[in-house]
Order: structure tokens, then sequence, then C-alpha cells
């Protein structure tokens, strides 16, 4: 039996079904209509003692899996399609449908035109290998799915993109044999990037399109308006200085054709053409300056502005959706993992020790017992070994906290070498190495380095190579190899220092003393940008610098946005002007290949600016261009070189790219920007923790944990004071050797639960939390939503269109007043 009903989520439908059966349901969210479909399981809990079935076991795990990767892909759940699913997910699977993607994205380098150009027969072939996959993973996909597969508008496109390519490279092979001169059209090659969006992997790009489509209705009346605005600024223009009989800089007619003037008009929001577009009527006429005045006014900094509002707007709205719906998702699957886990204990529903080693060895059998049990006892706030629903529910944010043991945290010199590594002398080799005077000495002399490379002092280079070097080695004799790998700028150390001193090793070997010196002073000014870290350490400049490292990965997503149009852009262009302009030798004697190889460009601006080398012969080149469309700079004198060797129609396409690329995707990414650093600035006004982030505090089994005022107290056996107090904190810092061994040896229990084990003694398991500084600001926020949903929150889906006053706790900040 089942029931459905309809709500709504701050505007998000949401569907809601009510099932009986355990082994029918699961949670999906189904993007079609923007409605997400979420399934609640309630069933009889079984007792005590009764057997769990292995594909029970493997259901839940799964659906624990997906909450922790964030996947949310509908799956019927019969066993084999549950065992269909995993192998779906499986490593191997997913790295393969990236190579096959990637592959037929770099096809495209080698198909004509082409940077290294192969035979057809080769592209083809591997197009079709390519191809082969996409449709056993397609059709792998579609056997584990549920019904409503084809409601799922991606599926829909991932298979009407597959067959039309088919049907082009089947037409393609008979037009390249039957009629080879006719300049045969490889037209779906502008498809390929579909795949990148469409299939289920690509769930974050996909979510950034998303957020564009649902933004492009507020964007659409802002830019209606203003290009009314153009077309009255055009006919007014017309009728003000067509009578004058005024030429352009070039000698063309000016404002005498009204779709000249609106193409005019346009290129001078973008200012390319400013003052150029103004000179002739100001020359002629003061007063005339007035008319542009006015249109830039209204059309560049109040309609482009209020676009970017419109934007920003509309972003924060499906920022906040794309958050609740994700905590939603992630908390669906953990109730109905509890649901087919649970058993009934003392009139309570629980899930016992028992199953939860069960589930913990099905998720990963790479955890030690002694770390299972550690990690009940975590989740576990009342101490009788067993689960509730609302500790359960906190499962996926512990898991995502790296646990490691004392012997994973050794360093390789204390396993092949313990007495040496853990004499007097390392220990004071290794405190001097932490001490944060030894990175502020380094900083220093980074800083004299940059001076002597500055005033050309070359005698010196040695010197600092050897002393850089001489640090990298300390601090992996100090932290070891696993943890100095483990930060950013300590491998861009290793690599900038280590090949300076093998290239100038090299070239001192085969004196080439000038070479050699031009490349150690390139390699060490680079070392100088470490300095960054310094900035990012001081307060007022602190939130710009988090910002910047914590919108990384989302700017990796929105490039990927902007490389799908340019890839989409780059090879229609191919299609259309490849062969059109040329590059050659600009001092060249042979006359059919002046002007660029075409003589519709004689005379003309773009031949006088030497663009010849700014065309579509290629897909490297098509980047290069597009990407200097991006920038605006002169665009209107590049569209104009392709208009004059077809015809004015070429300006529809790059209209098209400036408008989608530049006027609405880099306005979505500016407005993500601002929201970034606001969001960023608001929480760093305060501290935010998850729950079970607090309760590993106050368990004392955090990493590097000090002395805490709670149910654990950890006293150190040496007196360090003065001296650990300056100990340079590092961020992923694991308190090694004898330091780590006493500190786990310090830790004594005052809870009045006294008989947990303290594992954390036993074994040396610590924890590894990150600073709230080195979170990525949608975690963040997901904290925010769940606090102010309560421990219970969710699991009657009206709580999240009607969230009660007292469930925000404990912040005073919330989802919706930060946002």
């Amino acid at each position: 039996m089942s029931a459905e009903s309809e709500v709504e989520t701050n505007g998000t439908p949401v569907l809601v079904r009510f099932q009986t059966d355990p082994l029918s349901t699961s949670v999906s969210e189904v993007e079609n209509g923007d409605v997400a479909a979420v399934e609640i399981v309630a069933v009889a809990a079984p007792k005590v003692g009764d057997e769990l079935k292995d594909d029970d076991l493997l259901l839940a795990a799964t659906l624990v899996q997906d909450a922790v990767h964030g996947q949310d892909i509908g799956f019927k759940t019969d066993p084999a399609s549950v065992r269909a699913y995993r192998l779906y997910n499986h490593r191997a699977m997913r790295w393969g449908l990236y190579f096959a993607i990637l592959l037929n994205l770099c096809l495209g380098l080698f198909e004509k035109p082409a940077t290294w150009p192969l035979p057809i027969w080769a592209t083809i072939s591997v197009e079709g290998l390519v191809h082969a996959f996409y449709i056993f993973r397609f059709f792998h996909g579609k056997h584990f799915a549920k019904p409503g597969f084809w409601k799922d508008t991606k599926h829909v496109v991932v298979l009407v993109t597959i067959i039309l390519t088919c049907l082009d490279m089947i037409i393609y092979i008979f037009w390249i044999n039957l009629a080879p001169y006719a300049h045969p059209v490889r037209w779906s090659r502008a498809l390929r990037p579909l795949y990148m969006i469409n299939f289920a992997e690509g769930r974050q790009i996909r979510r950034a399109f998303r957020n564009i489509r649902r933004t492009l209705p507020g964007i659409l009346n802002v830019l209606v308006l203003f290009f009314c605005s153009v077309l009255l600024f055009a006919l007014m223009g017309l009728k003000i200085f067509q009578k004058r009989k005024l030429k352009n800089l070039d000698g063309s007619p000016y404002f005498e054709d009204y779709w000249e003037s609106i193409w005019a008009l346009y290129v001078l929001v973008t200012t390319a053409n400013d003052p150029d577009i103004m000179m002739p009527a100001y020359d002629n006429d003061n007063w005339s300056a007035l008319f542009f005045v006015v249109y830039l006014l209204i059309n560049l900094y109040i309609f482009m502005s209020i676009l970017l509002a419109v934007i920003y707007n509309n972003y924060k709205k499906h920022l906040k959706n794309e958050v609740r719906m994700a905590v939603i998702s992630k908390r669906k699957k953990l109730f109905q993992a509890f649901e087919i886990l649970k058993v009934q204990k003392d009139g309570k529903e629980v899930l016992t020790e028992e199953r939860w080693s069960l589930l913990m060895k099905a998720i990963s059998n790479k955890r030690s017992g002694a770390q299972i049990e550690l990690l009940l006892h975590v989740l576990d706030e009342d101490g009788d070994n067993c689960l509730l629903r609302t500790e359960f529910l906190n499962l996926v944010d512990l898991l995502n906290v790296p646990l490691t043991e004392v012997h994973d945290r050794k360093t390789l010199f204390e396993k092949m070498c313990p007495s040496l590594y853990l004499s007097r002398v390392s220990e004071v080799v290794k405190m001097c190495v932490k001490h944060r005077f030894f990175r502020y000495f380094f900083d220093f002399m980074i800083v004299v380095n940059a001076v002597f490379i500055g005033l050309s002092l070359d005698d010196a280079e040695w010197f600092f190579l050897v002393l850089f070097a001489m640090e990298i080695l300390l601090k992996m004799y100090a932290y070891g190899f696993r943890q100095f790998f483990s930060l950013f700028w300590n491998w861009f150390d290793f690599l900038v220092i280590f090949s300076a001193l093998i290239a100038t090793i090299i070239e001192a070997l085969l004196q080439e003393w000038q070479d050699e010196s031009n490349t150690l002073d390139i390699l060490l000014v680079l070392r100088v940008l470490r300095l960054i870290k310094i900035i990012g350490s001081i307060d007022r400049f602190k939130v710009i610098v988090m910002t910047i490292l914590n919108i990384g990965p989302s700017i990796i997503t929105y490039g990927g946005v902007i490389f799908v149009f340019y890839y989409i852009f780059a090879i229609i262009g191919m299609e259309v002007f490849s062969g059109l302009v040329a590059y050659y030798p600009y001092d060249t004697k042979n006359q059919s290949q002046l002007f660029c190889g075409n003589p519709a460009l004689n005379g003309s601006e773009f031949a006088r600016e030497r663009y010849c080398s700014n065309n579509f012969s290629n897909i490297l080149r098509s980047f290069v261009l597009l990407f200097e469309l991006t920038v605006v700079n002169q665009w209107h004198v590049l569209t104009s070189g392709f208009v004059l060797v077809t015809s004015k129609a070429a300006r529809i396409y790059f209209f098209t790219f400036h408008l989608i690329c530049v006027v609405i995707i880099l306005n979505i990414f500016t407005a993500f920007v601002l929201e970034a650093f606001i969001l960023e600035y608001s929480l760093s006004k305060g501290k935010f923790e998850h729950r079970i982030e607090q309760k590993i505090k106050e368990m004392g089994y955090s990493i590097g944990q000090k002395t805490e005022p709670g149910p654990l107290k950890m006293s150190v056996k040496h007196d360090k004071t003065g001296l650990v107090d300056n100990i340079e904190e590092h961020p992923t810092e694991e308190e090694t050797s004898t330091s780590t061994q006493e500190q786990d040896g310090g830790l004594s229990r005052s809870s009045s639960n006294t008989s947990l084990p303290d594992l954390a003694l036993e074994k040396g398991m610590r924890f590894h939390l990150k600073k709230r500084s080195r979170k990525k600001v949608e975690v963040l926020l997901q904290y925010m939503f769940e606090n102010e949903l309560g421990p219970e929150g969710l699991l009657d889906i009206d709580d999240v269109t009607n969230l009660p006053e007292e469930d925000v706790k404990p912040f005073p900040l919330t989802l919706d007043n930060v946002t």
C-alpha cells in the first residue's frame, strides 16, 4: 500500500510517498519539473536476536554510502538491482566513464580541422568505441532504475544524444566516401559536452546548469527591457545623426542604417568601442556627447547592475533550496537504512551493537573492530551500546571525519629507526622544526632571497637553494612524508626547490651558466608566493584569503560550465569559419598569403592589428579566440574580420556567445563570488560546528587536543610549558611518536559513564577535525540547517516548510537570516 501528497519546500514542490514495504522504496530526487520525490518507509521492527538478511544489510550499507557521498540515484531495492547498482558505482566503472568522456572531447584535437590530424577511420573508430561504452553505461543504469526512469530529463537527453551522434557518424561515413569535396559536416560534435552534464556522475556541473535554468526567467525580464532600450536609443541615434552625413573612423557611414546602429550601440554597452563610436558626433557637435553619456548611464550602469542584482538574488534563493534538498536527501537515506536495520528492544526501536558492526564491515572492511567500537561510542549518547534513530542520523558526519590509530600516524623514520627517532637529540630537533619561529625565519629568508633576485645578486643563489632544501628535509623528518605532503604549500615548496636544484646541477654540468641563472631565478621567485600564507594569517585579510581558497572547488564547477559552451561554440566556429582566416608570416612575399590569406581583409582593422592568429583553424586556436571574446576588449574588431570574410549574419554567432558566456554565465559566477564572500564574512563572526564535532571534542578524541572542560581530562607528563605554547599549529598536524603516546596515555576519564572502555587510550585512535576555515561554505550551511531542524527534524516532511522557532539551536544565525 502507498499514499502520496505534494508539499512545497521554500518554493520547491516535494512529492512525498509513504510506503509499507521496506524493500520497495528508496529516496530520490527526480529533476523533472523541479519536483523532489521523497519516499518514507514505515515497517514493524524485528526483535533482538532476529537474524539480519544479507540482502537487507547490503541495501542498508548502500543507502549509507549514498548518503556519505551525496549520491541521489534512484534504484530498485531488490537484491539483483542493489548489486547492479553497486557495480554501477564501482570506482573502475566511474573512472571508465570519466576517461570515455575525456577521450570523446579530445577527439576534437585530431579531427579536421585538426591540431594533429589523424585518419578519419581512426577518429570514427575511437568515437564508436566510446559510444559503445556510453550505451552499456546507459542501459546498465536503466537495469536497476525505478519505473520513473524515463521521466528524468537527463536520461532522455543522453539517449537522444547517443542516437543523433550514431546517425551523424553513419551519414558522415557515406558523405566522405561519396562526395569528399562537398565539405562534409560533423554537426553532432557540438553535442559531446552534453555527456558531461547528463550522466549521473556529473551532478555538480548539472546542479550549476540547474541554477542557471532556474535563474533565466528573472534574467529574461531585465534583458527584454535592456534590448528595448537599445532599440529605442538606436532609433534616436539614427534620427539625430543620419542627416549629418558623418563617417566612422574607418570611413564607413555613421548611424545611417538602423541595424548597424543597433550593433554599434550593443558593442558600446561592453565599452569595447568607447569612445571611438562617439568621436565623429562629438567632433561635429560637443552637445552630442550627452546622447552617449545618457545611453551608457542607463544601459551600462543601471541595466547591467540590475541584471547582476537579479542574478544574485536568484542564486541566493536556489543555493538555499539546494542546501535544504541535500540535507533532506541525506537524512531520508539514513532514515530508510535505520528502518531496515532496527530491532525492538525495551519498547524502543534501536540499532544493536551486533548489527552496527555488520553495517560498518559492509560499508568498509578496512576498519578494525576497535575503530568500529569507537565510532559506536561517539554516536551513542546514553551509553547502552545501541543507537536510536536520532543518534544514527549523525552517522554521515561522523564517517566524514578521518580516524587513525597510533601505528597509522608513525612516520617512516620512526618505524625504521625508532631508537634514533625517539632519542633526546631527535626530540629537540623535531620540536625546533615545529616551533613557530622556524617558519618565521624561513619566511624572512624568502623575502631576503626575493630582494637578492631583484638586485641581480646571483652569487647568493646557491646559498638560498641549499638553505631551502634543508628546510624541506627537516620538515619531512619532523612531520613524516604523509603529513608533509598533505599540505599544498609543502608540495609547492618541494616541487619548486628540487626542480631548481636538479635544473641547476644539470645546467652547471653543461656549463650553461646564463640559462642556469635564468632558470634558478624563475623557480626561486615562484617560492615567494608562499608569503600569501602569511597574509592569510592576518585577521583583516583572512576572510578574503579564505574566500578564495574555499571557492576553489566551485570555480572548477563553473569552469566546467564555461568549458561546455566554449566547446560547443568552438565546434560550430570551426564548421562555419575554418579556412577563411589563416596565419602566415606578416613579412611574406606570397600574394596569396597576404591579409591573413583572404583578400576580403585588405585594409581592414582586423588585418592592420595583426589578428590573423585569432581564427578557427583548430580547436585550440578556437578556444583562444573565444577567451579573447570573453575578455571583451576588441571583440568587435575580431567580429568584423569574420563578417568581412562571410556576411553580417556572422554577428549572430558572436552576439550569441557574448550574451550567454559574458552577460549571463560570468554574471552568475560574479553572484556566486559575492555570496561566497558574504557568507564567509558572516560565518567568520561565530563558531560553527556540527553536533558530532562537539561530541568528539567533549570526549577528548580529537587529534592534538589539549585539556578541554569536558568529561575527559588530559595531562602531559613532560613539562614543556613555554616551548609547547610556541609549537606551530599544523592544519592536519598529528602528534607522533613519544609525544602522541604520552598525550594518549595522559587521558583520564571523569565521566560518570565509566563502563565504556577508553578506546582512544588503548589504541591511540584520534579523529582529525578540520578547522572551520577549511570547511566549504556549503558544508557549513548544511550544518546550520541541520541545527535548525534539530536531532529529530525532517522525520516528518512537514517540518521542512514549518520549522518551529525553538528548533533554531544552538546558533543565533540560521540558514534563512544568513542567506
